[in-house]
C-alpha cells in the first residue's frame, strides 16, 4: 500500500556503528535518539544489537514502549504532571526547572528509587536550560539536597532553535560553569552532554572540547549528515529511509486556476506561475502527512507544484519517463519530512 516509507535496517545499523566508532575515538558516549522514528521496534532492535550507550527520546510514551536493556533518557524537559511516568520508565531525564525536579524527587520517593537527572544549561541557543548568566549554582545546590534525585550530568543544546553552531568558544561557557560547580559546591558530573548532531562538524575537524564526554545523536544516524551545515558525512548512508507515493491522477491542465482566487483550504491566498499547459500528476499523500517543500523527488525532472490536505500535485511535463496511473514516485527526505511521515498513521512503514 502507498504512501509508504522504505526503511533499511542494514543501512541504519551501518550508520549507527560508524558514528559509535567516531564517538569512541573521541572518548564520547552516545545517546542514540529514537524520536524521529517514533521509537519503532525494528530500529530500536538495531540500537540494542549495536549496543549504544543510551537510547534517548523526547516522548515518555515512546520510552514506555521501548523494549531494550539499554538505559533510557527522556530528552524533552518533563512536565510536572508526568513525574510518576518519568521516574517509572526513564532512567535519566533532562531538566531545567527546580519545581519539576522536586516533583520527580517526590515521585521517586514514593516508589523507593533514585532518579538521575542531567541539568540543562542554555548557552545562547535560547531553547531549554538555565540561562548561563543566571544563578545556576543556587539551583544545583538545591537539587543536590534532594534525597531521591542524583545529578548525573550537565548538558546543553545548540542549533535546534536559535541555529547557534557549536564551537569551542561557545561551549566554553558550559565548561566554565562545570569548573565553577565542581570548585564551589563539590558536584561531579558523570555526563557532560555537549549537544546533538550539529556537534559532529567539530569531530570531523578534530576539534576536541575539553570535558565534553557525551553527544545526543539522531539525525546523523538516520540521515547520514551533520546538522550545523547540513553536509553529508562521508562513509555514511543518506538514504536509510525513502518515501514512495503513487500517482492517482494524470491530466493535461492549465498551470493557473480559472476564476477569482480567494483563500485555499488553509486560509492562504495562493499565487501561481503561468507556464502554459502542464502534465499534472496527483499523488495520494498530502499536507496531513508531509510538507511538500520538505521532500525531493529522486527523478530530478519532476517539479512539485503544491498540495492540499490529502494530495500533492506534481508537474510531470519535463520528465523523460512516461508515467502511468499507479506508478510510484520516490522521494528523498529532510529531517522534518521524516519526522512527519514517521508520525503519520496513514504512511505505511516497510522495513528491509
Amino acid at each position: 500500500m502507498y504512501p509508504r516509507l522504505i526503511i533499511s535496517q542494514d543501512k541504519y545499523e551501518h550508520n549507527v556503528r560508524y558514528m559509535q566508532t567516531l564517538c569512541q575515538k573521541n572518548n564520547l558516549t552516545m545517546m542514540a535518539v529514537s524520536k524521529v522514528f517514533c521509537a519503532e521496534k525494528p530500529l530500536i532492535d538495531v540500537l540494542t544489537k549495536v549496543g549504544v550507550d543510551y537510547i534517548a527520546d523526547s516522548r515518555i510514551e515512546n520510552i514506555q514502549a521501548i523494549d531494550s536493556p539499554i538505559p533510557k533518557v527522556l530528552l524533552r524537559i518533563p512536565s510536572v504532571h508526568e513525574a510518576e511516568k518519568v521516574v517509572k520508565y526513564a532512567d535519566i531525564s533532562l531538566n531545567s526547572e527546580l519545581e519539576t525536579i522536586e516533583a520527580l524527587d517526590a515521585a521517586a520517593g514514593t516508589v523507593g528509587k533514585v532518579h538521575d537527572v542531567i541539568i540543562m544549561i542554555d548557552i545562547g541557543d535560547l531553547r531549554e536550560g538555565l540561562y548561563y548568566k543566571e544563578r545556576i549554582l543556587d539551583t544545583l545546590r538545591s537539587v543536590k539536597l534532594l534525597k531521591n534525585i542524583k545529578i548525573k550530568g550537565i548538558g546543553t543544546n545548540l542549533t535546534c532553535y536559535g541555529g547557534i553552531i557549536p564551537s569551542v568558544k561557545t561551549l566554553q561557557k558550559l565548561i566554565d560553569i562545570i569548573k565553577m560547580a565542581e570548585q564551589m559546591i563539590g558536584v561531579r558530573f558523570d555526563i557532560v552532554s555537549g549537544g546533538n548532531s550539529s556537534h559532529i562538524h567539530l569531530l570531523l575537524k578534530n576539534q576536541k572540547v575539553d570535558m565534553v564526554n557525551n553527544l545526543r545523536l539522531g539525525e546523523s544516524l538516520i540521515l547520514g549528515r551533520e546538522t550545523a551545515y547540513g553536509d553529508p558525512i562521508e562513509n555514511m548512508y543518506q538514504d536509510v529511509v525513502t518515501l514512495e507515493a503513487d500517482l492517482i491522477e494524470i491530466k493535461q491542465k492549465p498551470s493557473i486556476p480559472e476564476g477569482d482566487i480567494g483563500m485555499n483550504a488553509f486560509g492562504q491566498r495562493p499565487t501561481f506561475e503561468d507556464v502554459g499547459l502542464m502534465k499534472r500528476g496527483i499523488l495520494a499523500i498530502g499536507k496531513q502527512d508531509v510538507d511538500y517543500h520538505e521532500i525531493t523527488p529522486v527523478d530530478s525532472r519532476i517539479r512539485l507544484v503544491g498540495s492540499s490536505s490529502d494530495h500533492i500535485i506534481v508537474d510531470l511535463t519535463q520528465t523523460q519517463n512516461d508515467y502511468k496511473i499507479g506508478d510510484v514516485i520516490k522521494f528523498k527526505l529532510s529531517y522534518g519530512s521524516l519526522l512527519s511521515t514517521m508520525t503519520s498513521k496513514y504512511v505505511e512503514k516497510v522495513y528491509e
